[in-house]
């Protein structure tokens, strides 16, 4: 190919075009379609018009099969699908304040308690059957003379930072509760010895046997020791941990939010674990609403800043509007009692004592609060012990005045007097709704013995008033209307052993020598017939001896919108911390999925 010769490739070919003979190609194609046109619609009406009839049938027998099919769809779904609770999305709870550290050991209100259930571990927590059962650790073991108790703690399970927990981790713990420095709110510690066994493996060596020590463990929350242990017990409290901790609960902690400094209004933001060892709650995030009074957590209801609220009373309960929320009155561990303080001039005599009992109608007391309340009239649960146990104390005031009469109190007019003084009690209780309408209802029922009875209502969040120094520690009152924690083991030392009349929890100021031998014996035993034995003689002697007589078994009021799944209906509660024993599968809202088979 010559070098000036254009390629063939690159030529450009010459088009023509043509007006008139594109006008006669179109004229073409119109003539032919009009022509079919004609022969294969126009004349074939007539045809159609024959068969329309055919034709509608089977349209309308084809819209019946969709219809029927699309019909049987809507009313089978519900055998291959069911309601789930969703996943995700933010649950809101009320909680009473105030909250002035985050740091579990320290905590005093419910809103630190409940802050120290979500973001810490334990040992040992309870089931739904209000049983004992494991948390960090995986196995326990007693030895033979029942003074160690050796736990292994689980191997999974980790610190929100990614560090594993270990059983230095325990003993740091237990370490800092034993020192005076460190003003822990836990107490009871200083006679228990914490030993690292190995990494995994923690023991601890008790002084004596203490049957219900593992019951201990479930309020031991576990402290990081890689992070504070260079921080001094006296400086805990205020070391920046208390404000941003690290835990290996369930949830960890994203914001403290603070709204309102001035009325302690707060919101502690929480966001799920994905380490949690136990797995992935289903809740994205939980919000803990701080208010500083019950009125305050009564209008975020009503305002619906919460969906969920569990420090109010039965009475404030009562108000709550159920067509937006349900209530539920869950029973707790704990009894609420009238301590007579035996010590005092008229309560010294047991006829007296004994009287109060006869007289009291607890059944009243009960039913003014509220239908759901369990009856209570022994110092534990009744359902703690099992066998031959005491009857409940009948309500006779024929018995009442009697007794009365026999002690050397005679009526005189509405008053009885003995050596021209009036038989007087001095009633106390803390200020709380439920505990100032049966204080109502108790001074009512005595009176109409002739009893002249004072009444006084102290606030424990007032720091004026000192109830503890000026009131519970130099038993200033006759009667006290007050709310007594049990727990999941009927080991009541504390409150009834002579040992702690005067300065300790036994407010009664109550003595018995077989009282005492009874409940040594019991929580010295780990066999659990002897120790039923033992509650059951202890039962019976305070009954005898009326050092307080049982109004009712305390409840939970969990108020929550009806979208909550929550709390389960056979979820046995030891105390209100309890119920979030299985947040994990807590949910807010529903979704439809297909049913497996």
């Amino acid at each position: 190919m010559a070098k000036n010769e254009p390629s063939k490739w690159r030529r450009i070919p010459k088009m023509s075009f043509s007006s008139k003979d594109l006008s006669r190609r179109m004229k073409r194609v119109e003539g032919a379609s009009i022509k079919h046109a004609r022969r294969f619609i126009f004349k074939r009406l007539d045809n159609f018009r024959e068969v329309r009839r055919r034709i509608a049938l089977w349209v309308l027998a084809i819209g019946i099969i969709i219809g029927a099919t699309g019909l049987q769809y809507l009313w089978y779904q519900n055998n291959y699908r069911t309601t789930a609770n969703a996943t995700g999305g933010t649950y809101a709870e009320a909680v009473l304040g105030p909250v002035d550290t985050l740091n579990p050991i320290f905590a005093k209100s419910s809103a630190e308690e409940t802050v120290g259930e979500l973001l810490f571990s334990r040992l040992v927590t309870y089931d739904k059957s209000g049983r004992l059962n494991y948390d960090l650790a995986d196995s326990m073991n007693v030895s033979p003379d029942g003074k160690t108790y050796s736990f292994t703690i689980r191997p999974d399970a980790r610190w929100d930072d990614g560090s594993y927990v270990r059983a230095r981790d325990v003993v740091f713990t237990v370490n800092v509760l034993k020192d005076p420095a460190s003003r822990s709110t836990i107490t009871g510690w200083d006679n228990v010895i914490a030993k690292e066994i190995d990494s995994r493996t923690v023991a601890f060596e008790l002084p004596a046997v203490y049957a219900a020590f593992p019951h201990a463990l479930r309020f031991l929350p576990i402290l990081p020791e890689h992070i504070l242990r260079d921080v001094e017990p006296a400086a805990l409290r205020e070391d920046a941990f208390s404000s941003k901790p690290t835990g290996s609960g369930p949830f960890t902690l994203r914001l403290l939010q603070e709204v309102d400094a001035a009325n302690g209004r707060e919101i502690i933001h929480l966001a799920k674990s994905d380490s949690y060892f136990k797995g992935t709650p289903k809740l994205d995030r939980v919000q803990l609403h701080v208010y500083q009074n019950i009125d305050a957590i009564k209008r975020a209801l009503n305002t619906s800043e919460v969906n969920a609220a569990t420090d109010l009373t039965v009475t404030d309960s009562n108000a709550i509007n159920t067509e937006r929320y349900a209530v539920e009155h869950r029973p707790v561990n704990s009894g609420v009692y009238a301590l007579m303080n035996t010590t005092s001039p008229v309560l010294q005599d047991k006829k007296v004592r004994q009287a109060l009992q006869a007289g009291t109608d607890t059944k009243d007391v009960r039913s003014t609060l509220s239908k759901d309340l369990p009856q209570l009239y022994l110092p534990f649960i009744d359902n703690q012990i099992s066998g031959n146990i005491p009857v409940a104390p009948v309500y006779d005031v024929v018995r009442a005045n009697q007794l009365l009469d026999e002690a050397g109190w005679v009526k005189e007019g509405t008053v009885r007097m003995k050596g021209g003084q009036p038989l007087t009690l001095s009633v106390v209780t803390t200020k709380n709704n439920d505990f100032e309408t049966a204080l109502e209802i108790l001074a009512k029922q005595w009176r109409t013995l002739g009893v002249t009875v004072t009444t006084n209502i102290v606030d424990p969040s007032d720091q004026s008033q000192n109830v503890v120094q000026k009131v519970l520690q130099p038993r200033q009152y006759d009667v006290l209307l007050y709310q007594l924690t049990i727990g999941g083991d009927p080991d009541v030392y504390a409150y009834w052993h002579s040992s702690q009349a005067a300065s300790g929890l036994n407010f009664s100021n109550y003595t018995n020598p077989i009282s005492d031998d009874a409940l040594v014996s019991a929580r010295s035993r780990v066999e659990a017939d002897l120790r039923n034995a033992k509650y059951t003689t202890f039962a019976n002697q305070w009954l005898a001896d009326a050092p307080a007589i049982g109004l009712y078994q305390a409840t939970m009021q969990y108020v929550h919108t009806k979208s909550i799944h929550a709390v389960s209906d056979d979820f046995m509660l030891v105390s209100s911390a309890d119920r979030y024993g299985d947040i994990r599968f807590w949910s807010v809202g529903d979704r439809m999925v297909f049913a497996t088979p």
